[in-house]
């Protein structure tokens, strides 16, 4: 034991050396968060207790720092990280990025790495890959029955599910978390179109469904994968602790759910969605047409696809509509001239409601224009990776050089003066009418709620359109109330998730 043995002076040396770095630390985050907005890059540790200091409210960090930078901004990790990441929220690097110079920016083997999870889905895919993804899923939402059966769908999980569960909610007076009712709703909704199944998971009874909670876990330590060097994170999923045991979790929740109904499907093979897949899969290992190189077998590229469409169909709708409650809960003056538009629009008896289709919503143009004001505040996908094949010069004059991480901030776009004016912090979806009464329509790179370019997303009028369905009848139905103190802000995650959900207390309006 005497090799442990400190002398008296040796452990004073050892106490002053430990309280010099206390304080110097505490001097460098004290200094990071104080002085500036724009971080401070420490030798050898780089820009990391600025990363350190704002993990809990990153999103709004980074549009701090880009609006304070010209809209593009180098992030300096550790020197032994390899961690750098260019930030932009430029629309003009966005239009770049996204159209000019698509082929260019790939998600990139880095991205796939992170993004394990998703395999080869359309949102982590590239290339052919992504190219027959697109095109099969292009070709389902076009056939004649889609919007037919996406209709029925929708109205019959309102009548079944959404408003029983908020009867129940307002008739008792208990405070409701509407985030998780959007999030249940839009999960058994689209399992419904995509898998001809229903989970159950929107009931009064609130049941734990392993699968549709996967979804939220996930995306934490989807985030962190970005921010912590890659030999720590993977070092966590070899030790299966912390957030790689979280995500392993999720990973686990989804096979166990979508192997078995695809078993189950491949014997009686009704569903479209399966066949269509089945046929895009098959028709490229044609000894003649082998143009995709697959990460599995067919299981596996029907797990990794079907995987996609739930996560966009649960995920997207389901955030955008947390906070579009949340905006006009707070903006009451919003609600009213909604429910006034609804009665006016479809309602030509009052109190008598009835559910409309999706040619009438057309003629809900304000509460479009709140679906896009939302979307333009809270864009459901905060942050979008890319990493080029070959270096390049922005239009902002950054260089990035080939394989370096570029992630585009849609949040802070959403949020910059120079791209909205001096109200872009309002909520205020006039912006979107035009004089003549219709809706007015931006260009992606200015509004990348939906992506950019030719990974503009697919559902975009399918979203708007569940969207108007859900939310015009809890409006018409319900009044809306925040919970007095409930703190409302992103969760940070790459969905942008209420962090703490969206309490609210229910009454019953027009039933």
């Amino acid at each position: 034991m005497a090799i442990f043995q400190l002398y008296p002076h040796q452990i004073i040396i050892l106490l002053i050396i430990n309280i010099i770095l206390f304080h110097l630390f505490k001097l460098i985050i004290t200094r990071t968060t104080t002085a500036t907005s724009q971080p401070t890059n420490w030798p050898l540790i780089g820009m990391l207790p600025t990363i350190i200091r704002n993990l809990h409210r990153a999103h709004d960090k980074v549009t701090e720092v880009l609006n304070k930078c010209g809209a593009t901004f180098l992030l300096r990790g550790p020197w032994f990280s390899d961690t750098d990441i260019l930030f932009t929220s430029d629309p003009a690097n966005i239009q770049h990025i996204f159209s000019k110079r698509f082929s260019n920016y790939p998600k990139g083997s880095e991205f796939r790495k992170k993004f394990e999870i998703l395999g080869d889905g359309i949102f982590s895919s590239d290339f052919e890959m992504w190219e027959l993804q697109r095109r099969t899923i292009l070709s389902l939402i076009s056939h004649a029955n889609f919007h037919t059966s996406l209709e029925r769908n929708v109205w019959d999980k309102i009548e079944t599910g959404l408003i029983p569960v908020l009867d129940y909610f307002s008739g008792q007076g208990i405070v409701v978390d509407l985030q998780e009712i959007f999030q249940r709703f839009a999960f058994d909704n689209i399992c419904q179109l995509v898998l001809e199944h229903d989970p159950g998971s929107l009931s009064a009874a609130l049941p734990y469904i392993p699968c549709e909670k996967a979804f939220s876990v996930a995306l934490q330590p989807l985030m962190y994968r970005h921010v912590l060097p890659e030999r720590i994170w993977k070092l966590q999923k070899w030790l299966n602790i912390g957030n790689e045991k979280k995500l392993s979790e999720s990973w686990n929740a989804f096979d166990d759910f979508l192997y078995p109904i695809i078993s189950s499907k491949e014997k009686n093979n009704p569903l479209d969605v399966f066949t269509a897949f089945e046929n895009a899969y098959e028709n490229n290992n044609n000894i003649n047409n082998k143009n995709v190189n697959f990460s599995g077998d067919l299981r596996k590229f029907l797990r990794d696809s079907l995987l996609g469409l739930l996560f966009a169909g649960r995920d997207t709708t389901s955030t955008c509509l947390t906070w579009l409650f949340y905006l006009i809960a707070t903006n009451p003056i919003s609600e009213s001239k909604i429910l006034e538009e609804i009665e006016r629009e479809l309602i030509p008896v009052k109190n008598e409601w009835r559910f409309f289709n999706i040619e009438e919503s057309k003629k809900l143009v304000y509460l479009h224009a709140c679906l896009c004001e939302s979307l333009r505040l809270f864009p459901p996908l905060a942050l979008e990776y890319k990493s080029p094949i070959e270096s390049d010069t922005l239009p902002s004059g950054h260089f990035v050089r080939r394989n370096s991480k570029v992630v585009i901030s849609f949040y802070t776009v959403g949020r910059s003066e120079s791209v909205w004016g001096k109200d872009c912090l309002e909520f205020k979806p006039e912006r979107w009418i035009t004089p003549r009464g219709g809706i007015k329509h931006e260009p992606s790179y200015k509004f990348p709620a939906f992506n950019v370019g030719p990974r503009t997303c697919l559902g975009k009028e399918m979203s708007f359109i569940q969207m108007k369905m859900v939310a015009a009848t809890i409006v018409y139905r319900y009044r809306v109330r925040l919970v007095d103190g409930h703190l409302v802000v992103p969760r940070d995650s790459l969905m942008l998730h209420a962090k703490n959900g969206l309490m609210v207390r229910l009454s019953g309006r027009n039933v």
